[in-house]
């Protein structure tokens, strides 16, 4: 008993201090009041024992408190890291809890590339360096690269005196920079994978305890799971947003579809029951909410591919077969046109081609009966004025009022070939009949062009007549197309042997006009002034004999002397004048030497006398020239 009293005693001071969580330095003092107060030997063993044993209480209490604080962090860290959404957040979070939970100057956390086979720094946290913020570390290359590699945590005191992982130029380079000297790293890991590296370091030697690695260990585990959980959270962001595209796509298609069942519905409906092009632009332009029209092939076309182009605040697309612009429709006052509307727009445009086509074969029967009646009047004068009047009462044509005899002719490329010039006349004779049925005369195909018969409105001209029919031919086929008209004709079905004469004198007109470099145009005998003249002679069968005499006087010794030697005289002076009456050019004009011009000229001027280039000599020289070639074209 007297030996455990003073052991007894001995504890209460120590319990005392472990109750007020007093320092260390503060378990000395019982042992030294003792020895002042010269307690016996065996009192101050005792209290020697009871100072060991409250000393490892207290740090058995300190490691607790540690560790509940640690832990607690741990778990607010999880919590904070379970709430952010954004994966730059997490990873910026995630560097930011290791640098505070272990003290450490720097945190930094990388991440494996699986493609390039290697793990790069993603995220800083106290880095002063961009060398080091821009590291990739190879697998088992330095301290990271061996944790990516081997899925272990490691440490070192002193980097770059540790010789347990592979030392590189540029690893080391960006670790020196930074001016890191203790390093901590752990794998981040999802189930097996390694998905990258957490780390924590001092630019001073530091020696990592187990319980600070276990700490980042547990903490590296809740990161992975946080970016797991980021990275799912990203792509489910971008399933829905993809899926929503795709719902979005779905609901347009859908839309697409609906629209283009209505179109196609009302169209079929109207072709079924007989319905015209403008009953389409009618449908169309429900559909469309707008105004829609057709319009012939007279003004400028809008393309043959079949698609809709804006033409400002207007939306056009061609109406065509086979080549052949035959109209157009156009949507007024639509500047903005989503792709759904355009297609419709289109198929409207498609089915009013096969209406128009429809149309041209129910009438080409029609065309033909017409070209049988133009043909008679052409060539049987003699025909019973009473049956001519019957057969075009049943083509809606009146015989008894005034007519036009327009000649036309398709100006097709001089290096056409013969398939090509049959095709040109079909589509040519094709257009006429169009144009002669809606305009209630007659066409016919005739002398590789056409002829058409068309009634004279009060007030108009045979010239302006032809001009409209130049424009109206050539709009519709795309090429030039040349139109001579004849004069008024009065009641054809009363004089059909009129008929004959007119389709000669438009027939010379044509012929005037492709001389004079006017294809494409169209005009009648009295646009041409003093050579209508010519053009008109055989209608009431007169000798034309004052032009002939003119060209006679001025330049007949010429055209005499080419028709009794062969030369060619004519056409050399044509030339010398064409080329502004220069040797030179006209040389090459004519393809010969200079000097074989000027034999020529030499000859041409004994011909006509020393005179003949001066200004009025020459002028009358190049008028008889082209009275002598028009003369010519008309009477081959």
């Amino acid at each position: 008993m007297s030996h455990d009293q003073p052991h007894s005693g001995s504890e209460v001071p120590y319990l005392e201090l472990l109750a007020r969580g007093a320092a260390a330095d503060a378990y000395e003092r019982p042992v030294l009041v003792a020895r002042a107060d010269g307690a016996p030997p065996g009192t101050l063993a005792a209290l020697e024992t009871a100072k060991t044993h409250a000393l490892r209480v207290r740090a058995e209490l300190e490691g607790r408190r540690r560790r509940e604080a640690e832990l607690s962090a741990l778990y607010e860290t999880a919590h904070d890291l379970a709430g952010l959404r954004d994966l730059d957040a997490v990873l910026a979070a995630i560097v930011q809890r290791a640098r505070s939970l272990l003290g450490t100057e720097v945190a930094y956390l990388s991440l494996n590339d699986p493609v390039a086979g290697d793990t790069y720094m993603r995220v800083t946290e106290g880095s002063v360096s961009a060398r080091f913020q821009q590291l990739r570390l190879g697998m088992g290359e330095g301290l990271g690269g061996l944790v990516a590699q081997t899925a272990r945590p490691y440490a070192t005191e002193s980097y770059f005196d540790d010789a347990r992982f592979q030392h590189t130029w540029t690893i080391d380079s960006g670790v020196r920079d930074e001016g890191l000297v203790a390093i901590l790293g752990v794998p981040l890991t999802l189930g097996s994978q390694v998905i990258g590296v957490l780390f924590a370091a001092d630019r001073r030697a530091r020696v990592f305890e187990r319980e600070q690695i276990a700490l980042l260990g547990s903490f590296a585990a809740h990161a992975a799971v946080a970016i797991d959980t980021a990275n799912l959270l990203a792509e489910t962001r971008s399933a829905l947003a993809e899926l929503e595209k795709a719902n979005e796509i779905i609901r347009d298609r859908s839309g697409v579809i609906e629209r283009a069942s209505e179109v196609h519905d009302r169209l079929t409906e109207l072709v079924l029951r007989g319905g015209g092009v403008h009953d389409v632009a009618g449908a169309v332009s429900e559909v469309l909410d707008g105004n829609v029209e057709f319009t012939d092939a007279d003004g400028e076309p809008a393309g043959t591919d079949g698609h809709a182009v804006r033409r400002g605040d207007d939306w056009v697309v061609s109406v065509s077969a086979g080549g052949e612009l035959l109209g157009a429709l156009v949507l007024h006052g639509h500047p903005d046109l989503d792709p759904v509307d355009q297609r419709t727009l289109e198929r409207a445009a498609m089915v009013t081609s096969l209406l128009l086509l429809a149309r041209r074969s129910a009438g080409e029967a029609e065309q033909r009966v017409r070209g049988e009646l133009l043909d008679d009047l052409l060539d049987a004068p003699d025909r019973d004025p009473r049956l001519l009047r019957e057969r075009a009462a049943r083509l809606r044509a009146d015989l008894d009022a005034p007519h036009v005899v327009l000649a036309a002719r398709i100006e097709a490329p001089r290096t056409a070939t013969v398939e090509r010039e049959s095709a040109d006349r079909r589509r040519l004779w094709s257009a006429a009949s169009h144009l002669a049925a809606t305009g209630h005369g007659l066409a016919a195909a005739r002398d590789g062009g056409t002829v058409l018969l068309l009634p004279l409105d009060s007030g108009d001209s045979a010239a302006a007549l032809a001009r409209r029919t130049a424009k109206h031919l050539g709009g519709a086929l795309r090429e030039p197309v040349t139109v001579g008209a004849s004069g008024p004709v009065d009641a054809p079905a009363a004089h059909p042997g009129a008929v004959a004469g007119a389709y000669e004198e438009a027939r010379r007109c044509v012929d005037a006009l492709r001389l004079l470099g006017r294809c494409g145009e169209g005009a009648a005998a009295e646009d041409f002034g003093f050579l209508g003249l010519l053009l008109a002679d055989s209608r009431d069968g007169r000798s034309g004999g004052a032009i002939e005499g003119f060209v006679r006087r001025t330049i007949g010794e010429v055209i005499a002397y080419d028709r009794r030697r062969g030369t060619d005289l004519v056409r050399t002076l044509d030339a010398y004048f064409a080329c502004g009456m220069s040797p030179a050019r006209t040389k090459d004009a004519l393809h010969v030497h200079v000097n074989t011009v000027a034999q020529r000229l030499e000859r041409i001027g004994r011909l006509l006398g020393a005179h003949w280039q001066s200004p009025e000599r020459a002028l009358e020289v190049q008028l008889a020239l082209r009275l002598h070639g028009l003369s010519a074209a008309i009477t081959r």
